[in-house]
């Protein structure tokens, strides 16, 4: 194995400016690995007023703007991963997601947690494919 890591970070305007020293993604072999993404609107840098389900179509307009700013759609998600403050909101934030996916796809794990960032009530980071890679049939 060499020491030659090729990882390419990725970043744009169109998505909040993260809140630490990370990328928004990290493009690596067949896959575009993205940071969570806080409910926090791109323009003012701050939490999007509302209760969980604006929060998550937040997060998920971040997420689909990152997306699209590496020439992808969101059909391209394989992953999600959402955290909520309470897990009993998952209904409420499965109502906004299913206008990002449509179709079922991707996987995704969904857990409570006890605290988010800037005291947001939902926080979800996804895994992109580069398209490359053959499926595996069941």
């Amino acid at each position: 194995m060499s020491n030659y890591n090729a990882v390419l970070p990725i970043n744009t305007d169109n998505a909040p400016k993260g809140i630490g020293p990370y990328s928004h993604a990290v493009a690596f072999s067949h896959y575009n690995n993205f940071s969570a993404q806080l409910p926090l609107d791109p323009k003012t840098g701050e939490l999007v007023a509302g209760g969980v389900k604006e929060q998550a179509g937040q997060c998920l307009k971040n997420i689909k703007a990152i997306v699209e700013s590496i020439d992808h759609s969101m059909k391209d998600v394989v992953k999600v991963n959402i955290f909520l403050k309470n897990i009993a909101d998952i209904d409420a934030v499965d109502e906004v997601y299913a206008g990002f996916f449509p179709n079922g796809v991707p996987a995704r794990r969904t857990v409570g947690v006890s605290a988010i960032l800037k005291e947001a009530l939902v926080q979800i980071d996804v895994v992109v494919s580069n398209e490359e890679g053959t499926p595996s049939r069941v």
